[in-house]
């Protein structure tokens, strides 16, 4: 059962900005390591972008380096992944995850899943 709630996603033009939320109505997110991968049609889930617990240490896949920021509000339960210079390549439903340790951070086998947000890029 999901228990990360994404939002945020929608159409948006090349070159286009959007900015994601991911948040854990059951929990406190702030002891929690925070990721986010995306799914596009017919490929492989793959890990985007990923924030420690206390937020110091983040990671980025090399196709979005420069472009996406990640984030974490503590105080708003809610990580961020935003989101500039959009490609039609970045077109994929995006999943938020979560777990308890950072080792896992970015890992496909954290803990907790939200069940996505769509986010389409196209002129």
């Amino acid at each position: 059962q999901s228990q990360l709630v994404e939002s945020g996603g929608g159409l948006v033009q090349p070159g286009g900005s959007l900015r994601l939320s991911c948040t854990a109505p059951g929990f406190s997110l702030k002891w929690y390591a925070v990721g986010w991968f995306r799914q596009a049609p017919d490929k492989e889930r793959e890990g985007v972008s990923c924030i420690s617990t206390t937020g110091d240490k983040t990671t980025y896949a090399d196709s979005v380096k420069g472009r996406f920021t990640i984030s974490r509000d503590n105080a708003k339960n809610t990580v961020y992944l935003q989101m500039n210079s959009l490609k039609p390549e970045d077109t994929a439903v995006y999943y938020c995850a979560a777990d308890y340790s950072d080792y896992k951070c970015g890992n496909h086998d954290m803990a907790y899943w939200g069940k996505g947000t769509l986010v389409t890029v196209s002129s």
